[in-house]
């Protein structure tokens, strides 16, 4: 397969400098799309499809597989035309998990040339954005609340020094902030919640399977509601998510379907895939097995 790498080369860390390191081993099989800043990744997708790429590879976290993503939705046919992959780079990357794309580089990039090739659901949230209409696609989940509001206060700068440790610093100043109420509407059944997470795949923050019976294949989203999200609930929750990597049930309120809208009252956050988008409203739907994806 004709194939493109899409990475940033500046990323810190040692794994990107391994990874940089192996590249040239690997120039021969490939052509390097290097990023130089935000949103680099999207549109180095959108022509890789246009230069008739048979696989795209993510090289990088969560971040970069949701734009990537995105760049190949640009494209009419964009994820019929061509196949995708992830050479896990990132501090979680709970996409690649959830594929069981090794960390061990090397090693994923021998699975992604033997090319097994798996149609996956793609997901996508329309809202409005600076005034204007937006769509843009996910892959492994979203959500609204809490989450996200922790996510718009990381300081990219602490997180570059201590790594996930940054999110926890923000969701603990989140806690203390009084909290919107999320209303979700899912195929016409109506649920409302500090926190709001929406599944297309079972996990979230790594292993953590908070959605249990998500299925990529199915055509619907998961949607898992907490009632209340202080820190006692989130206490409750620890215990099961530590030792099972499992919500306590009798905590959450849950639904699927194909269409989910989430408004709030108040000004809410809300993330794809791990990354800060915008405010309520968005709407979300999913197109059934659409895109093409190399795993195991």
């Amino acid at each position: 397969m004709r194939t493109c790498v899409i990475f940033n080369p500046v990323a810190r860390g040692d794994k990107a400098r391994h990874f940089r390191a192996w590249l040239d081993g690997i120039a021969a099989e490939c052509v390097l799309k290097p990023t130089q800043r935000a949103g680099d990744a999207r549109r180095l997708a959108t022509e890789a499809v246009a230069e008739n790429f048979e696989l795209v590879i993510a090289a990088g976290g969560d971040g970069t597989v949701n734009e990537v993503v995105n760049g190949l939705g640009d494209v009419p046919d964009g994820f019929s035309k061509t196949r995708f992959g992830v050479l896990p780079l990132g501090t979680v990357n709970v996409f690649a998990r959830e594929l069981k794309i090794p960390t061990d580089i090397p090693e994923a990039w021998n699975i992604l040339q033997r090319g097994k090739e798996i149609a996956v659901d793609v997901p996508l949230a329309e809202f409005c954005g600076e005034g204007k209409p937006e769509r843009r696609h996910f892959i492994q989940m979203a959500g609204a609340g809490l989450d996200a509001r922790a996510i718009e206060l990381v300081s990219w700068e602490l997180k570059k020094k201590i790594g996930p440790l940054a999110y926890i610093i923000a969701g603990l100043r989140a806690l203390t902030e009084k909290k919107p109420q999320i209303f979700a509407n899912v195929d016409g059944q109506k649920i409302n919640g500090e926190l709001a997470l929406v599944g297309n795949g079972k996990f979230y923050g790594g292993t953590f399977a908070i959605f249990p019976v998500a299925d990529w294949t199915d055509g619907r989203l998961e949607i898992c509601v907490w009632p209340c999200a202080d820190s006692w609930t989130l206490l409750r929750c620890a215990p099961g998510l530590l030792l099972q990597k499992r919500l306590p049930e009798k905590i959450v309120r849950r639904a699927a379907g194909k269409k989910i809208v989430l408004t709030s009252e108040t000004r809410a956050a809300f993330e794809l895939d791990g990354e800060w988008v915008g405010h309520l409203p968005v709407t979300f739907s999913v197109g059934r097995e659409k895109l093409r994806v190399i795993g195991p």
